[in-house]
């Protein structure tokens, strides 16, 4: 570990620390893979993390449960000795779904998600009916319907559920994802709209705690102990939800620096070298102290 001209402490790969850890729950997109391809280091690293004796939770803000996530894991590259196991934002949030019954509901999201009441009707034979904003008793939003969609294009549905104020439950808490190059919006960004609207947003993903007590108690069933969460490593790119979430409940946090906020830390100016000064204001100015630092999951 070494300290260069930031406040925070730069690794140079995982396994200058990994001895403290034995658990590490660590973020999908923008730290194993980019949605075009897994990347080959963080693989490596979270594998050598196992072959030690660790256990790996991927832990994720994607919008279905883990079926489908793990077939893309797979169709990416990422393999199997790469991690014990996955639990998304998707899995926590059909709870909410689930306590609702067969309350008819309006949902936000592209075609692909509808996977999300598939898995929903085989685990409750139960199936909601999806109906106009008009009709809902709520919404459920995944994402957005187009990949060129911004939150603006909302605007009049976020006015209907407003008139009639109905619970807007957003599957993935992320604002925004780069798939390869192109940053997306996704259901985050259009929930910050309606809560600022006054709405009433439910959020099960990280930052916020269902996810990490699923993780915890899957990664306690895996070593079949009882965990000490000083022993456990939490690795992500977004400040907002992968290190305000490990901060929350008590983890070290390890920031990777060339995920979602890559333009801001690796400008093309300086060749995609971190910025070191940009890095400390991000950092100071969300409040959230990681561990450390590390610009890719590498070993």
């Amino acid at each position: 570990m070494t300290v260069s001209s930031s406040n925070l402490p730069l690794l140079s790969g995982l396994g200058e620390i990994a001895d403290r850890y034995d658990v590490v729950l660590s973020d999908v997109w923008g730290v194993v893979h980019n949605g075009k391809a897994a990347f080959p280091g963080a693989c490596d690293a979270l594998t050598r993390f196992r072959a030690r004796g660790g256990a790996v939770i991927l832990i994720t803000n994607a919008p279905r449960p883990f079926p489908p996530i793990l077939e893309q894991l797979h169709q990416l590259g990422a393999p199997q000795s790469a991690f014990d196991g996955i639990i998304t934002s998707g899995d926590v949030t059909l709870n909410y779904v689930i306590e609702r019954g067969a309350a008819p509901l309006h949902h936000i999201g592209p075609p692909r998600d509808l996977t999300f009441f598939d898995i929903l009707a085989e685990q409750t034979g139960v199936r909601p009916p999806l109906v106009s904003v008009e009709e809902a008793d709520y919404v459920l939003c995944t994402g957005l319907f187009n990949d060129a969609d911004t939150p603006e294009d909302y605007a009049r549905t976020l006015d209907v559920m407003r008139a009639r104020k109905l619970d807007f439950i957003c599957a993935n808490p992320d604002l925004v994802v780069h798939v390869g190059d192109v940053m997306l919006y996704c259901a985050g960004a259009v929930a910050q709209r309606y809560e600022d609207m006054g709405g009433r947003v439910l959020q099960a993903g990280k930052p916020f705690a269902p996810i990490y007590d699923g993780a915890l108690a899957m990664a306690q069933r895996l070593r079949g102990a009882p965990l000490d969460l000083r022993r456990v490593l939490a690795i992500g790119d977004a400040l907002r939800t992968d290190v305000k979430g490990a901060c929350d409940r008590g983890l070290d946090a390890l920031f990777v620096t060339k995920g979602i906020h890559r333009d801001e830390l690796h400008p093309e100016a300086k060749g995609g070298a971190l910025d070191a000064q940009a890095m400390d204001a991000l950092v100071a100015a969300s409040g959230l102290r990681p561990l450390a630092a590390i610009p890719d999951l590498v070993w």
